[in-house]
């Protein structure tokens, strides 16, 4: 496989961590500009076994001329914009891990009539949530209700909203700061609401999907509750997950479900 990676942050470090077993013949990473001999020395560090089989470029013109098999989005809402529409068009299955800037409609549409005038794939993974199979299994049955809780410590809402009226530092006790839809917790809260729209895109929409986010100071790494009602079933999911050490926005299993895609593609079953 020829693996193609649109950025080389804090996801993308965890994950090149991870993919020195898998047979991975070529490895080409778009970084921004400036990025690029820096990005290489810090693979030195995390995949040494890497480094010969991986390129960085900082131009879109030489990502796409490179011609990656399959791609993995890893760079936030904003790469999605520029690049998504484009490396579908070349026919190309997408793996986006920023799935909450698919709750602009517009793009969502734009990445869909991409996806189908190159008859490629855009994949969107579990993330830092479990159970999108029931979810999307229940979907047709239609009259489905669905809330979403997402605690996280007070630190992982800096620079958000939330901390223009609230003292994040000084916070004592959990605080519901947002209550609202699936869309309303995406476009406002974009680096925390990546789950919220896996949500919502599986099961009934960003506008009936709602989203209760939460700080905690107790909390020690990033929480999800989601209960679920519907015709054919009753679903309730909770996962307590470890953070990121390069971000506490993120959760580690984000990067594992990425790796899981990728092994998906790569071995003769998926699941």
């Amino acid at each position: 496989m020829h693996l193609g990676v649109i950025g080389f942050g804090s996801i993308g470090r965890e994950l090149f961590g991870l993919l020195g077993d898998l047979d991975i013949a070529r490895i080409t990473v778009l970084v921004r500009a400036g990025r690029a001999a820096t990005s290489t020395e810090a693979l030195q560090q995390i995949a040494p076994d890497l480094v010969a089989r991986t390129t960085f470029v900082e131009q879109e013109a030489d990502f796409f001329a490179a011609a990656p098999d399959f791609v993995v989005e890893v760079a936030g809402h904003n790469a999605v914009e520029a690049y998504a529409a484009k490396v579908l068009k070349t026919g190309t299955d997408l793996v986006v891990v920023s799935i909450g800037a698919l709750s602009d409609q517009s793009l969502h549409d734009a990445l869909l009539a991409a996806a189908k005038a190159g008859q490629a794939r855009l994949i969107l993974p579990s993330g830092a949530v479990g159970g999108l199979d029931i979810l999307a299994g229940l979907a047709p049955a239609g009259d489905m209700t669905l809330r979403y809780f997402g605690t996280k410590p007070p630190k992982a809402w800096a620079g958000t909203p939330v901390a223009e009226t609230v003292d994040l530092d000084a916070l004592d006790h959990s605080l519901e700061f947002f209550h609202g839809t699936a869309r309303e917790a995406a476009l406002a809260y974009p680096k925390n609401a990546n789950v919220a729209a896996a949500l919502a895109l599986a099961g009934g929409g960003f506008e009936t999907t709602q989203v209760t986010l939460v700080a905690d100071p107790e909390a020690t790494g990033n929480a999800h509750r989601y209960e679920l009602t519907s015709p054919l079933a009753s679903v309730s999911v909770e996962i307590a997950n470890k953070a990121s050490g390069g971000n506490v926005k993120t959760s580690l299993a984000t990067v594992y479900s990425v790796l899981r895609e990728i092994r998906n593609r790569l071995g003769p079953i998926a699941i």
